[in-house]
């Protein structure tokens, strides 16, 4: 029973951490990256898709991105979406092809990503936070059910505590690693 806490507790704090990554990815660095336009969606044929099923985004030098439309009929479409995105772009249509180059960011700016990247940090711990104080709880009611003795509930809350400061610890890394790459000029 303790253990199978401890694999829910495990496997809701690993969440936190890659919705924690996942979000990360979505802000900007001074480099060109696919993964920075994985969140605007197109309207194709009726439904709202990623524009990765409606086109192809490649990487074409560290400070532009080329996407290459499927359909003609298409490209008005992805430009619009990506004018209407919060990512602040601006695309340049020759043909098929899109292509938008990333400006420079300025110090200004860079230490402002930081700022929202530490918040986004202390969203997952406080989120890990709450999966210890969830896992300690289902443990304190298996005690008072009388289906595990206190010695089980001590044991049971220094392994949650230790999945506990693993996760903060994985988060404190990706914020790292995070505001180096956003901080390179």
């Amino acid at each position: 029973m303790m253990q199978s806490i401890q694999k829910d507790a495990a496997a809701r704090m690993e969440k936190s951490v890659k919705s924690l990554e996942h979000e990360l990815s979505k802000i900007r660095t001074g480099r060109a990256n696919v993964s920075l336009l994985d969140h605007v969606q197109v309207e194709y044929y009726g439904s709202m898709v990623p524009l990765s099923q409606a086109a192809n985004v490649t990487v074409t030098d560290y400070r532009s991105l080329t996407i290459q439309v499927w359909e003609r009929n298409m490209v008005a479409v992805i430009e619009k979406a990506l004018i209407n995105s919060d990512l602040g772009l601006t695309p340049n249509t020759a043909g098929q092809n899109i292509h938008i180059n990333l400006p420079p960011l300025t110090e200004e700016r860079r230490k402002d990503l930081v700022k929202i990247v530490r918040n986004e940090g202390e969203q997952a711990k406080v989120a890990i936070r709450n999966v210890r104080r969830d896992a300690n709880q289902s443990v304190k009611q298996l005690v008072t059910d009388k289906q595990a003795s206190e010695d089980d509930e001590r044991r049971a809350e220094a392994e949650i505590q230790k999945l506990t400061d693993k996760y903060v610890e994985q988060v404190d890394k990706v914020l790292a690693e995070k505001e180096k790459e956003l901080m390179e000029v």
